[in-house]
């Protein structure tokens, strides 16, 4: 599970993948709702992408249903090789970063809060690396789908970063980009860390001790 390769593959050196998608379980291990589209009407989607998909994927659906969590899935973005495996990604030849797909009722919960979560639940300033997993496929990233998302993620970011700056840490590295295609991952990732597959499996991420300040971003969506 550990990538080795820091620097970003040369898009015309990607590994070619394939055609076919990944197949992935009908249902959510533990919220027991579909993980692919369709997704029920008025729902929006956050793709983010925080080190290891196996804890960040745990964070959100830990926010459970009554919070505005309708599904979450682990998958690959950001990169160039159609439907990769997670041995293709762990080469760093597919461009990809290990990322989490929370679908959620904006009713319930904004993508603002969404987003704290994201920035406290890991170090996003450490490049192509989270904690102990390096590689590019542990690089931190939002990837946002559409304007109002990525005003939230610029917002939530330059609200984060003097306070990680009091708090000794460098810049912040999250790349924030346009959503491009979600390519599920494995099965056996998915919902890897829940109780009915492997509970005290592993966890590399790691956050700052730093609370992002959303409320006073004015980013409430």
């Amino acid at each position: 599970m550990f990538g080795q390769k820091a620097t970003m593959v040369d898009p015309a050196r990607a590994l070619p993948g394939r055609d076919t998608p990944i197949p992935v379980p009908a249902a959510h291990e533990v919220l027991g709702t579909p993980l692919t589209p369709p997704y029920p009407e008025g729902s929006e989607i956050a793709d983010i992408a925080m080190g290891c998909f196996w804890g960040a994927e745990r964070a959100f659906w830990r926010l459970g249903t009554e919070h505005g969590i309708i599904t979450t899935a682990v998958g690959y973005a950001g990169g160039y090789t159609p439907n990769p495996t997670y041995e293709e990604v762990c080469t760093g030849r597919t461009g990809h970063t290990e990322a989490v797909r929370v679908v959620f009722d904006p009713r319930v919960v904004s993508y603002a809060d969404l987003l704290k979560v994201f920035w406290e639940g890991h170090d996003p300033t450490q490049g192509m690396r989270q904690g102990n997993d390096v590689g590019t496929q542990y690089r931190s990233a939002i990837l946002y789908h559409d304007d109002t998302q990525k005003a939230a993620a610029e917002a939530t970011r330059d609200a984060f970063q003097p306070v990680l700056t009091r708090a000794g840490y460098g810049p912040i590295t999250t790349e924030i980009i346009p959503a491009g295609p979600f390519y599920f991952a494995e099965g056996y990732h998915q919902q890897y860390l829940s109780d009915t597959k492997n509970p005290n499996g592993y966890c590399g991420l790691g956050g700052t001790g730093a609370s992002c300040p959303v409320g006073v971003a004015g980013t409430e969506s």
